[in-house]
């Protein structure tokens, strides 16, 4: 049966992720991979989740498998509200930080208006983001002058041509895909445009936890929390099979949110929002938190190593502050969107940097996920992937 014409318009718009595909492909266990922002088992409370389901069916009683509230537990809302400092009417807790980025989407976004997004940004950003129709808009964030003045005539460009600006889009901790951290200076800049020129900033922070070098910068939230909505996850300090992330915002917009969640999934998982409670509130969460810090340290470094011992002349990458990723820049002749198909039957995964540009340029650069990969596989894969750039 032909059933093209009963699909809506939206779905011609809907983006294949590459990376969701190498996983439907291949086995990562029986390669080197570089794709997925995978954490590392080892960092999952596997030992001790029979013990915390326990807990929590003995605080909560059959309230763990009985639908919950559409704007989440109170006790997670609690949790979160005393770690970071804000009200937990502020707070909505989502199925997934993915669906925090989805979901603002849906209330703020109508066909044809602009969402700004950091070049290279998060690329699943990108996918929800193109299946609202929305005109997405890349910006260098380059600290510099020139690009600062480029950026404020991009935007006065769009405005001059009547175009309605609704959000800027940022992973501005140890972002998706380059690694890099934005700085205040830069984090205020974007702030100034925010309410110079009329529109919100969504600050997706789901590493923001994972430091393991320098200072930590202060969150645009911090900065204008009338401007901005801040998305955390559970994924990578917990489980990302459990599902969990959380928006912090003004009330008027968690309005819409909760009536749209209403129609998307009624609530989030209630079992996982009173064992994530419990990860919080026992203090788990922090001491997880060293040996999962001190694991992708050493992963980073060793990477960096790898790269250091084996990538030819030409090659640069980013030297990342936390997070899971590095980004590569290869020589301008080099395809990497090209060049994969070749890797991966040498058994090689990574993914393409010009998947997370707005317009799909810079096809010489590359993401790399030292979070997931064995140390012992990373120098093999390097070394691969090394002789394939050469």
């Amino acid at each position: 049966m032909d059933y093209s014409e009963l699909f809506s318009a939206d779905t011609h718009n809907f983006m294949r992720s590459p990376v969701r595909d190498i996983f439907k492909k291949v086995d990562l266990s029986k390669i080197y991979s570089f794709a997925g922002g995978y954490p590392h088992p080892s960092t999952f409370p596997t030992d001790r989740l029979a013990s915390m389901v326990e807990t929590v069916r003995q605080k909560y009683g059959d309230k763990i498998l009985q639908y919950g509230a559409t704007q989440g537990t109170n006790e997670l809302q609690e949790a979160l509200s005393k770690r970071y400092d804000v009200p937990a009417d502020n707070i909505q807790i989502t199925t997934s930080s993915q669906q925090g980025i989805d979901v603002t989407a849906r209330v703020l976004v109508d066909p044809g208006d602009v969402v700004l997004v950091a070049d290279p940004s998060y690329l699943g950003a990108i996918q929800s983001f193109k299946s609202y129709r929305a005109d997405i808009v890349g910006l260098d964030l380059t600290p510099s002058f020139e690009a600062s003045k480029q950026r404020r005539a991009t935007i006065q460009a769009l405005v001059d041509a009547g175009k309605k600006i609704k959000f800027f889009y940022t992973v501005p901790d140890f972002q998706n895909p380059s690694g890099e951290t934005l700085t205040l200076a830069q984090r205020s800049e974007l702030v100034a445009l925010a309410r110079e020129f009329g529109f919100l900033i969504l600050e997706d922070c789901p590493y923001r936890e994972l430091r393991y070098e320098g200072q930590p910068q202060t969150t645009i939230y911090t900065l204008a929390p009338e401007r901005t909505i801040h998305l955390g996850s559970f994924s990578k300090v917990f489980a990302p099979g459990l599902r969990l992330g959380w928006m912090i915002a003004a009330p008027e917009i968690l309005d819409k949110v909760y009536v749209c969640k209403q129609a998307l999934d009624l609530c989030p998982p209630v079992l996982d929002q009173y064992l994530a409670a419990e990860w919080l509130s026992s203090g788990e969460l922090d001491r997880n938190l060293e040996k999962t810090r001190e694991l992708y340290r050493g992963k980073r470094d060793l990477m960096i190593s790898m790269l250091e011992k084996y990538m030819p002349e030409g090659v640069s990458w980013t030297h990342p502050e936390g997070g899971l990723f590095l980004f590569l820049t290869l020589p301008e002749h080099i395809d990497t969107v090209a060049l994969y198909d070749k890797a991966l039957a040498v058994g090689v995964a990574y993914v393409a940097g010009s998947f997370f540009y707005a317009n799909g340029t810079h096809r010489n650069t590359m993401r790399l996920s030292y979070s997931f990969i064995d140390d012992e596989k990373i120098e093999g894969g390097i070394r691969i992937l090394a002789s394939l750039i050469r």
